[in-house]
């Protein structure tokens, strides 16, 4: 074995070690749970022991449940096919290994357990080395799911995110805007739009470099993140535009955050290399009093009129959009 895969194997270990895993053994005879739980637990297991169906189909259903079960198939309440049935029904994330232990032996009524959602069987009277390496196999399916869902969800973030400041991209946010006024709409309550454009950003490009400009991009992110509530959502817009959705916001305090936003990126200069420079901001308001669902692409251009007003009078600005254009508020 090379040192790799020695390095990799000690690595498994210990994570096993700080973390078991939990096996579910749903059993209702006490000397076959005690049994159970010495294996499972001089395995390295945390053996969870149930009763019967009903305590097993309860502990499965936790959100910490246990993902590798092993379930007599005749017991008291639910027997082991109906909580297969029951597990599968549900269909949860992640996925739940079940193997059934059962003193049947005709095929008919193992396939009947398989049919019922099992992963795979025991017949008794068992082997503790024959439970021990099924339970191995569950496991190692259990860690190719978890990986898979570890790349589905990276691949989710991807989609969704700026690949450069993290934020959202331009249609995760706009997705964010038409499902944050779907929901003012319903609770009628108010809701604003920012669009925020660093000023003058083509002269940091064109002085410092591309990577410069990237450097400025992820710091004003830093900062217009530091200004804004925990429940705003921000996103990239597009090259230096950014869009920034806040429920329950009107007016004043509309105008108030954006300023709070400018003032985060004025107030100190940035640094890039070893040369320090201002970096500013221009922000237009757009607010809705009583929402509708279907508004979104007007209050955007609302938002981009506004901005392009500020940037007409000088930049570094906030300026609202018309009280009319807000819905009379």
């Amino acid at each position: 074995m090379n040192l790799d895969r020695q390095l990799a194997n000690a690595a498994q270990r210990v994570l096993e070690a700080q973390a078991p895993m939990k096996v579910l053994a749903a059993e209702d005879n006490p000397v076959s749970q005690s049994m159970l739980r010495t294996m499972l637990t001089k395995w390295g297991y945390e053996a969870v022991i149930a009763r019967d169906g009903n305590e097993a189909w309860q502990a499965l259903q936790a959100d910490d449940g246990p993902r590798l079960a092993v379930l007599d198939w005749m017991m008291p309440g639910l027997d082991g096919v109906e909580v297969c049935r029951r597990v599968r029904a549900v269909s949860r994330e992640p996925y739940v290994y079940l193997v059934l232990l059962t003193a049947r032996t005709d095929s008919q009524d193992l396939v009947e357990g398989m049919d019922a959602g099992a992963d795979d069987y025991l017949t008794k009277p068992f082997e503790a080395h024959e439970l021990r390496v099924r339970l191995r196999a569950g496991r190692r399916v259990l860690d190719l799911q978890q990986q898979l869902l570890a790349a589905r969800e990276a691949l989710r973030e991807q989609a969704n995110h700026d690949y450069l400041t993290g934020l959202l991209n331009h249609g995760a946010i706009l997705e964010t805007l038409h499902n944050e006024l779907a929901r003012a709409s319903r609770e009628q309550q108010p809701i604003a739009l920012l669009m925020a454009d660093l000023d003058r950003f083509k002269s940091i490009n064109d002085t410092h470099g591309h990577q410069g400009g990237d450097a400025v991009l992820c710091e004003a992110t830093r900062r217009m993140k530091s200004a804004i509530r925990r429940y705003d959502a921000l996103g990239r817009y597009g090259g230096e535009e950014f869009l920034f959705v806040l429920p329950g916001c009107q007016g004043a305090d509309a105008f108030a955050q954006a300023e709070r936003i400018r003032e985060a990126l004025a107030a100190e200069p940035f640094t890039v290399g070893n040369r320090a420079f201002p970096v500013t901001c221009s922000i237009g308001v757009a607010c809705r009093t009583l929402p509708g669902a279907g508004e979104a692409d007007v209050l955007v251009q609302e938002a981009d009129t506004a901005l392009y007003r500020a940037k007409s009078l000088g930049r570094n600005q906030v300026t609202m959009a018309s009280v009319m254009a807000q819905g009379g508020a």
